[in-house]
């Protein structure tokens, strides 16, 4: 089993199949079960996985797991969801949030990374979407990656970002979370599904994290906001075996700090941008 030292089991891989500037011929996603005792749930991440020719085979080589699922930011995504839903779908899609919804994927979950002053007017408009189709809406906290130009005044808080909402939809009721959830959950009495929010920079979850990340080089995360990687792609070129490989990775998760240092220290750290992270 993969535990920190803060007694956190780890069942949950986040894969990234692809980075902007690695072609889809470069990695493989299928891990040896062996060296993940305990993950039960895969998600596949970017830059943009649909974008590999074989993604459909990775996906069925990935077996013996409870959940499997796939993060795209659905411009390549529509014309394959039929071939890996294993179900004939429309002859044209016009969008791939619906495609998906048509074809079963229950529910499609939408990540929206609210600013203030770009698109927090659009919060109760996102809600909507929840009324009559299996949509998930998450709203995400703005937070601080190389790139994104990170600055606090730009952060809609998890307590703004919900007063929006209730203010428009009185019937809004709180839900039930799973220890590991990342999300706060809610619903809108008479919706169909979820409307979310990911609070981590105000209200962070770190204690239930059951998260690890491998990145399209190879280089494995035990924390989204970890300053450290560890390479497993040398030992593995090296033809270290099984066991020191299994070695190498519960190090990395007993490495694995409590918590994040908080949203204005982060801001000063170096960390990779999320595109090359996977969302």
């Amino acid at each position: 089993m993969l535990v920190d030292s803060f007694g956190r089991l780890h069942t949950y891989l986040r894969i990234s199949l692809t980075e902007v500037a690695i072609s889809d011929a470069n990695t493989v996603c299928t891990p040896n079960p062996s060296l993940l005792s305990g993950v039960d749930k895969i998600r596949l991440t970017g830059g943009e996985p649909t974008i590999r020719r074989d993604i459909c085979l990775q996906l069925s080589n990935l077996k013996g797991l409870e959940t499997l699922a796939i993060t795209t930011n659905g411009i390549t995504h529509a014309k394959k969801l039929p071939k890996l839903k294993r179900r004939k779908g429309h002859e044209r899609v016009l969008e791939s949030i619906n495609a998906a919804a048509e074809l079963g994927y229950n529910p499609v979950k939408v990540n929206c990374v609210v600013m203030c002053g770009f698109n927090d007017d659009e919060i109760c408009d996102f809600v909507e979407l929840t009324c009559e189709k299996p949509i998930n809406v998450r709203f995400i906290e703005f937070m601080p990656f190389d790139g994104n130009v990170w600055n606090v005044k730009k952060l809609v808080p998890y307590s703004g970002m919900l007063d929006r909402v209730v203010k428009q939809f009185n019937n809004l009721n709180r839900l039930q979370d799973h220890p590991t959830d990342t999300a706060k959950n809610f619903k809108v009495d008479g919706f169909v599904v979820t409307v979310s929010f990911i609070t981590s920079m105000t209200e962070h979850f770190c204690a239930g994290c059951n998260r690890l990340q491998l990145l399209a080089d190879w280089n494995l995360k035990v924390g989204l906001f970890g300053p450290s990687d560890v390479s497993l792609r040398d030992p593995i070129r090296s033809g270290v075996d099984d066991l020191r490989l299994t070695e190498i990775i519960g190090a990395a998760i007993k490495r694995k700090k409590v918590a994040h240092a908080g949203m204005f220290d982060i801001a000063k750290t170096t960390n990779r941008p999320m595109i090359h992270v996977g969302g």
